[in-house]
């Protein structure tokens, strides 16, 4: 497998919309050149955003290795649905005419490329908001402490609020609904028995307003785990 290197290529958005060779979903393709290790980076559970939202290898300095090939989701954060492979055109090559088994698709609707190239320009002319999403993020993860909430120290946008039974959650659940906060509710397989959660996840964009409107759910939930 062959090494690469970002570069920029201003034909990639149309390569991507047409779902030719290439980094479908992004505006770089990544360019070969001769490797002495391989690697595989899956992003599409990432849980750091990195200095620019470029994710966990980035903030490690190794998406720029030799042989380093990346997965992405693209149906998180940037909004469109279906996920990507970044990687060398030898690579690319590979996954779309000979390992079409070990992938659902090799093409996405033009739609889903617009939409995950729109997020892509978000970010590069918006890269301040990463940061405002971890501010957030710590703000939400803050509150849940001072509430007594378990909770963890967020890498990115995600705030887990572990209350343990399954019940608990689900009760909290409906708490966080009746007051109009929208929140993931985990349980068990998707979490460790006994660890079932709310998983909050913070926006760039998030007013004193909504910080207010959260205070109050999470302090029902609070008040409710206290009460069983």
């Amino acid at each position: 497998m062959p090494a690469m290197e970002q570069t920029p290529d201003p034909s990639a958005r149309s390569r991507a919309a047409a779902g030719t060779r290439g980094a479908a979903g992004s505006e770089r393709v990544l360019r070969a050149r001769t490797p002495d290790d391989d690697g595989l980076i899956d992003l599409a559970s990432d849980d750091r955003l990195g200095p620019a939202g470029d994710g966990r290898p980035v903030e490690a300095a190794t998406a720029a290795e030799p042989g380093v090939v990346r997965t992405i989701t693209l149906s998180a954060s940037p909004g469109s649905r279906g996920g990507a492979v970044l990687g060398a055109p030898e690579v690319i090559e590979t996954l779309m005419d000979t390992a079409r088994s070990f992938v659902l698709d090799t093409g996405l609707l033009p739609g889903s490329v617009a939409t995950a190239l729109a997020a892509v320009d978000i970010l590069q002319n918006q890269p301040e908001l990463p940061g405002c999403v971890r501010t957030r993020a710590k703000e939400l993860a803050s509150m849940a402490r001072r509430l007594g909430l378990e909770t963890d120290d967020p890498a990115g946008a995600v705030v887990p609020i572990v209350l343990g039974p399954t019940g608990a959650a689900l009760r909290a659940a409906l708490i966080r609904a009746e007051r109009g906060v929208r929140a993931g509710c985990l349980r068990p397989p998707s979490v460790p028995a006994g660890r079932s959660c709310l998983r909050l996840t913070a926006r760039a964009n998030l007013s004193s307003d909504d910080l207010a409107v959260i205070r109050g759910a999470l302090t029902a939930v609070a008040e409710m785990k206290v009460t069983m």
